[in-house]
């Protein structure tokens, strides 16, 4: 029985390392290709993705919320360390002095989140998410994810010289085969199988890939990693206040995840996370926020799709979802694997990302299902949803007339989205429109 529930274990943790990876390795990849950083360095990224995703989930389960809620790199700070590098020519801002402020930004906003742990600040700041404003952060959340993802369908490359950036339509059309090909797997398949359409997707499109238009270079060879702080720029000599301000905003903004994730799986633990999970699961991020700005990497936060993982593998046990995350710490050890990686087609990467966020549409329509959709409430709703939009259509270049502190705050659709719906529900805020988080326990830690 004890070798049953080993395997078990094993065969678990094998899962939870595909959905880490799938979930993980894009994000380096579009970073590097956004700041234009050389192979090397994309390499050295994606090796500190796989190490500190890894030990971050194993840590979150051992000493954190002590779920089996992934610890990844944050789609909200994703959107917007891309939105930001693909508008900062037009906003006179350079990659470098880009890298280096977003770096002191992640910092102070580890902090922030570190104390916001530690200090038991969970439940005050709960109640700023209501779900009116979930709705909105969901929903323009996807909307700037997937235009970043349907640009690499396409072809097109945030650290693309203007020349190259340009649709290539052969390049999309394999990526759009690909993209049907894991919606229809999730839909149609077996649990077994479906629960793999990611993983299928991304290895079987790059296989495609490399037979119609070649391999995209050689491996990096590199023996250790190419250790070095601060990849995407040093934080010296000019630094951009706005960037800096976005970053503090964004790390606090990202502290709803923390509140989505735990909240989503009370009912499949079948308790209500305590304020000491609370506490310890916001220190544990605050730390990893840190670590990242030092390493360039996209800040951390609890994956609200864990939810749905859960739901569809019903293991909810903790050892399978350690031994993955072990696993995967491990792959990022090994430089031939990760220097492997570094050739996955952005195109090929984003179709599969592609179909995996248009769920957020699901998690929006959920927030949107508990208002009361009066006069008020749709206002509040409705105006900072199409001005979120309606500013990430704008070319980035009309916000040159603007003051420099302001530029890239104001030129973020996703962070004027959520900044103006926060304002909205909390200016003359119905009863009805509680804080998001169920009241968090005091006892029973």
């Amino acid at each position: 029985m004890l070798k049953i529930n080993w395997l078990r274990s094993g065969l678990g943790g094998l899962q939870w390392l595909f959905f880490l990876f799938t979930n993980t390795v894009v994000i380096p990849i579009t970073v590097g290709a956004a700041f234009a950083l050389p192979q090397e360095r994309i390499q050295f990224l994606i090796q500190c993705s796989f190490i500190l995703t890894g030990i971050a989930c194993a840590l979150q389960a051992w000493l954190g919320h002590q779920r089996s809620v992934m610890e990844g790199q944050s789609g909200l700070w994703w959107g917007v360390i891309l939105s930001l590098s693909a508008s900062a020519p037009s906003l006179g801002i350079s990659l470098t002095e880009l890298g280096g402020s977003l770096a002191v930004g992640i910092l102070i906003s580890g902090v922030i989140t570190i104390l916001i742990g530690l200090c038991g600040l969970a439940t005050p700041l709960s109640k700023l998410f209501t779900p009116g404003v979930m709705a909105v952060f969901m929903f323009l959340l996807g909307c700037r994810l997937n235009i970043i993802f349907l640009e690499g369908m396409l072809g097109i490359s945030s650290g693309s010289s203007d020349k190259a950036n340009v649709i290539q339509p052969a390049v999309f059309l394999l990526a759009a085969a690909v993209a049907v090909f894991v919606s229809v797997l999730s839909i149609k398949a077996r649990s077994a199988i479906a629960q793999y359409a990611l993983l299928i997707g991304i290895l079987g499109g790059w296989a495609l890939h490399a037979f119609i238009f070649g391999s995209s270079g050689g491996t990096s060879n590199s023996g250790t990693l190419d250790a070095g702080w601060f990849p995407l720029g040093e934080p010296a000599g000019g630094l951009n206040t706005g960037v800096i301000a976005i970053a503090v905003i964004a790390g606090l903004i990202n502290t709803s995840n923390t509140f989505g994730a735990l909240k989503g799986t009370d009912a499949i633990y079948e308790h209500e996370a305590t304020s000491g999970q609370y506490k310890r699961s916001f220190t544990i991020s605050g730390i990893l926020a840190v670590i990242s700005g030092l390493l360039g990497l996209v800040p951390y936060a609890p994956y609200v799709s864990s939810v749905g993982f859960l739901q569809q593998t019903r293991m909810r046990k903790r050892l399978p979802f350690v031994i993955g995350g072990l696993l995967f710490a491990t792959i990022g050890l090994i430089p031939a694997i990760t220097g492997l990686l570094t050739q996955l087609p952005l195109s090929i990467g984003s179709a599969v990302l592609f179909v995996t966020y248009l769920r957020l549409l699901g998690s929006s329509l959920q927030y949107f299902g508990q208002l009361h959709m009066d006069a008020a409430n749709l206002y509040r709703t409705a105006a900072p949803l199409f001005i979120g939009i309606i500013v990430m259509g704008l070319p980035s270049e009309i916000f040159t007339t603007l003051p420099p502190l302001l530029r890239p705050l104001l030129g973020n659709g996703l962070l004027v989205g959520i900044l103006l719906a926060l304002l909205l529900n909390q200016v003359h805020s119905r009863p009805s429109l509680s804080a998001l988080s169920p009241s968090i326990r005091t006892k029973g830690e």
